[in-house]
């Protein structure tokens, strides 16, 4: 890919974001259009069809240049390096926990556009099911350890990880209750380690 292909597909890029990051909470009619980001982007409408052929594409692609500016690899680089399978889900959860705040206004402008908006819904989705392997490996290190609670099954206690860390219940405890990034984080580790852990 050569270097002016690669710095036009970034303006894109940075252009849905910031798009993105303007709209959200506004529903519907806050849906970011291929036009607008051509024009934000400084090209034709054309042009930006030749490096992302449909709208859900570059949305989700949005998502991972997001990971790359937040550095979202870094962030979970001591949950894949841990050597227990508490380790990792304690580890897995500062990660997450973490992050949301970072990609927050481009969750929110995606989850307001996501029961209109098929393109956006992609976006999510990709992005949740993403998340929702981390959970899994998580919760398959305690398995493998012995250590996962014997009421839960690996399938069934990722699903419950997923969605106790889901960014809508983040947004409700810090947003709507009015609790710090930190006592988040504390509380779902502690709340984790009592619902997956066997013996904690």
């Amino acid at each position: 890919m050569s270097s002016e292909k690669t710095d036009t597909r970034t303006r894109l890029l940075r252009a849905t974001l910031d798009l993105l990051e303007a709209s959200q909470g506004q529903g519907a009619g806050g849906e970011v259009r291929m036009s607008d980001i051509a024009k934000r982007a400084g090209i034709s409408r054309q042009g930006l069809y030749l490096h992302f052929a449909t709208r859900a594409e570059l949305l989700i692609a949005t998502t991972f240049y997001v990971d790359e500016l937040k550095g979202s690899e870094q962030r979970l680089a001591a949950s894949r390096a841990a050597t227990s399978g508490l380790a990792r889900l304690d580890a897995f959860i500062e990660a997450w926990g973490g992050y949301i705040p970072e990609i927050y206004p481009m969750a929110r402008a995606l989850l307001a556009m996501r029961d209109s908006d098929e393109a956006a819904a992609a976006a999510w989705d990709q992005r949740m099911q993403d998340m929702r392997e981390g959970c899994e490996a998580a919760v398959e290190a305690l398995a493998r350890d012995g250590r996962l609670a014997s009421d839960q099954s690996p399938r069934q206690a990722t699903d419950l990880l997923w969605t106790m860390l889901s960014v809508r219940n983040w947004e409700q405890l810090t947003r709507q209750c009015g609790w710090s990034n930190d006592a988040y984080v504390a509380a779902l580790k502690s709340m984790a380690r009592r619902v997956f852990v066997a013996g904690d």
